[in-house]
């Protein structure tokens, strides 16, 4: 085996050298775990016309491997919910299930979780056991608990984790229920998407503890939502950066497929757009559409004759907008009970009007009847309970859970 202790202070002078890496413990981390290890059996490297070449740890040349396995990338471990690299030896299509993200992600969110000496740790989302080994070697993996859904990816990570000195606690379920049994915890981390915060995560994690997670679907324009949970079972943060991870398994939503001129052939309303929809290929106006139409997806296609077509749709709550251009104008054209536009369009134009601030400047209050986003405002406090009233009502967003 190819001792890659050089390639591990590399990888942590590389994080410290851009700011990302800051604490003693973690860089001791970082230069202490094999990334290689948790890579088997393979990983499935990008190619053009959107196929994978698969790469093994077995049969590639060890100096490869190795600069594979520290590339300052993700790299996909599996395909379509099933097939690892060692199951192919031809570039193959599919869609990424389980990866092990880039480590400048992995070590920022570590960082940001503020963990402290006995702390105790829940890790949603396992994926190749990575981020778990690297949180075992800081706090000791007794105090380490990790979910994940795939039962195959599951053990794997677990065979890495063994083979990496590390007998945690490796947990195969939906990470989206948490792990009641090892409650309460004082860090929960995901390394998956969420469309919102499971209120389960809230409840098995300590007051003053920290909930850390990406929230959002679209797999861009989504953001990491840091909140601290009070003693009234409530929890408050923000959203501090720019994230994206895959989809929780059971969140992840079918790509809209069929006949698209048959799903948009009948509008309700046809307009002119007062704002240009290609906003929504920018990360914060992205975010925003989801905060105001959860549901919806974005849907890029071509016509027959070459003509590009950008298409909003909701499959739960049957409606959808399309936008047309002409010229330097759009025209939408929205069908269904829900006018998605609209209500989208509404809130890009708010938050023009408060300056277009960045995603930072997003605040998330979550309770077990409700999720409160909002941008600007104040705090209110009566009768001992405290609620956030927004400067534009356009910028406030509140998520009832059913």
């Amino acid at each position: 085996m190819t001792d890659t202790a050089p390639q591990r202070r590399a990888l942590a002078d590389r994080l410290e050298t851009a700011g990302i890496l800051t604490s003693p413990q973690w860089r001791a981390a970082v230069e202490a775990v094999p990334r290689e290890l948790f890579l088997n059996p393979g990983v499935f490297l990008p190619m053009d016309g959107g196929r994978w070449r698969p790469v093994t740890a077995l049969g590639a040349d060890p100096a490869e491997w190795a600069a594979i396995a520290y590339r300052d990338q993700s790299l996909t471990t599996q395909l379509d919910g099933h097939l690892t690299a060692d199951e192919t030896s031809e570039p193959v299509t599919g869609s990424p299930t389980s990866s092990s993200t880039t480590p400048v992600t992995v070590v920022s969110m570590i960082e940001h979780l503020d963990v402290e000496e006995g702390h105790q740790v829940l890790e949603i989302g396992t994926g190749t056991g990575y981020s778990s080994a690297l949180l075992c070697h800081h706090l000791g993996e007794d105090n380490v608990t990790t979910v994940e859904v795939d039962p195959q990816v599951a053990a794997r990570a677990d065979a890495a984790l063994e083979i990496a000195g590390y007998s945690t606690w490796t947990v195969t379920g939906d990470g989206l229920l948490g792990h009641p049994r090892r409650a309460p915890y004082d860090r929960v981390i995901a390394t998956c998407a969420v469309r919102r915060i499971p209120y389960t995560w809230i409840r098995q994690t300590k007051p003053g503890g920290i909930v850390l997670t990406t929230v959002g679907s679209w797999g861009y324009g989504t953001g990491l939502a840091k909140v601290t949970v009070h003693d009234d079972g409530t929890a408050e943060g923000r959203i501090i950066g720019r994230s994206s991870f895959m989809q929780a398994r059971s969140q992840a939503a079918p790509p809209v497929s069929g006949d698209l001129s048959a799903r948009t052939a009948y509008a309700d309303t046809e307009r002119q757009a007062k704002v240009t929809p290609t906003l929504l290929e920018e990360w914060m106006p992205a975010f925003l559409a989801q905060l105001t139409a959860p549901g919806a997806q974005l849907t890029r296609a071509t016509s027959s004759d070459g003509t590009p077509l950008l298409y909003l749709f909701d499959m739960e709550r049957e409606s959808f907008a399309q936008f047309i251009q002409d010229g330097g104008s759009w025209t939408v054209r929205q069908g269904g009970p829900v006018a998605l536009w609209d209500d989208i369009e509404q809130a890009l134009a708010a938050w023009q009007d408060a300056g277009s601030p960045d995603i930072t400047a997003v605040r998330l209050h979550v309770t077990d009847r409700a999720h409160t986003y909002w941008i600007g405002g104040q705090k209110i406090t009566s009768g001992g309970r405290s609620r956030w009233i927004a400067d534009n009502p356009a910028l406030r967003w509140e998520h009832r859970v059913a």
